[in-house]
């Protein structure tokens, strides 16, 4: 199989380093910085209605990011000469692809699962006013980001591992 062309692997590298900074860049942003510094000044309910502007901003931009993601890096896993087929672990380099691909799916999860499950109860619960409901969903969200840029530290952590195999 011949390589693909130069200017297709070098747009699909780029879009996949954009994608990684603004996902990891998001998820620090709001781990780090938003969310803790909205959720000690607001009261739920102006929490809640921050919440609900920035998820309605930037889960599409998150989703967006992930596809990029799963298609540029199948591309790039298929073009790269360590590459020897599906489940082909017969080096470093397919190890940590490997690993990184289940860490990637493990943070897809949690994103769906904070996207589809948290955040609507988190909403639902500051609207009913439940105090105790609103900070086991505000905790529970706190996790899932935190999680997340765990696990997208991992996911670079094991791309520099197979980057130096």
């Amino acid at each position: 199989m011949s390589p693909p062309p130069l200017l297709a692997l070098s747009l699909t590298y780029w879009l996949h380093m954009l994608a990684t900074v603004v996902w990891i860049g998001g998820l620090a942003a709001l781990s780090i910085l938003v969310i803790p510094t909205a959720r000690g000044a607001l009261e739920p309910g102006a929490y809640s209605h921050l919440l609900e502007g920035i998820q309605r901003r930037i889960d599409p931009l998150g989703w967006l990011c992930l596809a990029v993601l799963a298609g540029t890096g199948l591309f790039q896993m298929s073009a790269n000469s360590n590459y020897h087929g599906f489940l082909a672990i017969n080096n470093r380099w397919a190890l940590a692809i490997l690993v990184k691909h289940l860490v990637f799916i493990g943070m897809t999860i949690a994103s769906a699962y904070l996207t589809w499950g948290v955040l609507p109860n988190l909403r639902r619960a500051a609207l009913r006013r439940n105090e105790a409901e609103v900070q086991h969903f505000q905790r529970r969200e706190a996790l899932l980001l935190r999680l997340n840029l765990v696990l997208g530290v991992v996911i670079l952590a094991l791309t520099a591992l197979a980057r130096s195999s």
